[in-house]
């Protein structure tokens, strides 16, 4: 039992990890929460099934072609829609929030509901670690995580984007005193925060079917990591993914896999009544602010 815990606790925090990196990104650099970012990651799903069985593309051209889409039309809504309303926090919020109920009630209104819809899983194999078997997908999860997160880190540090990625999170006036065009990097933000949506439903939805409802448990399990981690930290990222993977594997070995989602939204309470900043946050505390 403990071996299983502490195998499939990992697994799940890598899960977590995966799930919460684009949301993090995007409000990382840009400050938009984007609450979108779940109806993104069942978009990218359907995409992919009908790229796959209407299309019939191949599926090393179908991975691709949803990443970009996804990405692009994260760019759009940033464009056309969130750029109106930049800076105005509870506007940004019911901004991204309706657009992504619609994108989910229109998968929903054109009938996108039932167990048919799954994507192929990468590898249909299991191995053995100690005396538990994992299946490669999820272990592929595991490893997708870690080339993810380093890509980000690499990205951010050795790019000419990625700096004005880094300039602009750090301090958006300077920045812009250097002739960095605060609203194109934040535009290229939500562009990677749908792309790495894009990447964890491809990674993630192999694993179960693709439904409507999981949109608003993904957004839910972002915010949980996004929260209890930092908003805006990486580092807090990783640690809150495994912290809150770990306490849902519990609590689905010895209540029921339905306690799960309660462990997510319980973080979020907790945190905003003990630490608002996060594990890793680098905001001011509740205390100092007021």
């Amino acid at each position: 039992m403990l071996e299983m815990m502490l195998v499939y606790g990992f697994v799940n925090g890598a899960v977590l990890v995966v799930t919460a990196l684009g949301f993090n990104v995007t409000f990382g650099i840009s400050g938009v929460a984007n609450f979108a970012y779940g109806s993104l990651y069942v978009a990218a799903g359907f995409l992919t099934y009908l790229a796959l069985n209407r299309l019939h593309l191949p599926y090393y051209a179908a991975a691709p072609l949803t990443v970009l889409i996804t990405a692009g039309f994260s760019a759009l809504m940033y464009r056309f829609i969130l750029l109106r309303v930049r800076g105005l926090v509870v506007s940004e919020v019911i901004a991204t929030f309706g657009v992504g109920m619609a994108i989910l009630e229109l998968f929903r209104y054109f009938g996108f509901e039932g167990f048919e819809y799954t994507l192929p899983v990468l590898v249909d194999h299991s191995v053995p670690i100690g005396s538990i078997y994992v299946d490669v997908q999820r272990l592929i999860i595991v490893a997708a995580g870690a080339l993810l997160t380093g890509f980000l880190w690499v990205f951010t540090r050795f790019t000419r984007t990625g700096l004005a990625f880094r300039g602009i999170a750090q301090d958006e006036r300077t920045a812009l005193t250097l002739g960095i065009n605060a609203d194109r990097i934040a535009a290229w933000s939500m562009a990677f925060g749908g792309g790495y949506a894009a990447m964890a439903a491809l990674l993630i939805l192999p694993l179960g079917t693709i439904a409507v409802g999981e949109g608003y448990a993904v957004l839910t399990n972002a915010l949980a990591v996004c929260i209890v981690g930092g908003l805006g930290s990486t580092a807090g990222v990783i640690a809150a993914g495994f912290l809150i993977g770990y306490a849902q594997t519990i609590t689905q070995t010895y209540l029921a896999s339905h306690w799960m989602m309660i462990v997510s939204l319980a973080a979020i309470l907790l945190v905003l009544i003990f630490k608002p900043s996060g594990l890793f946050g680098h905001q001011k505390e509740l205390e100092e602010r007021i």
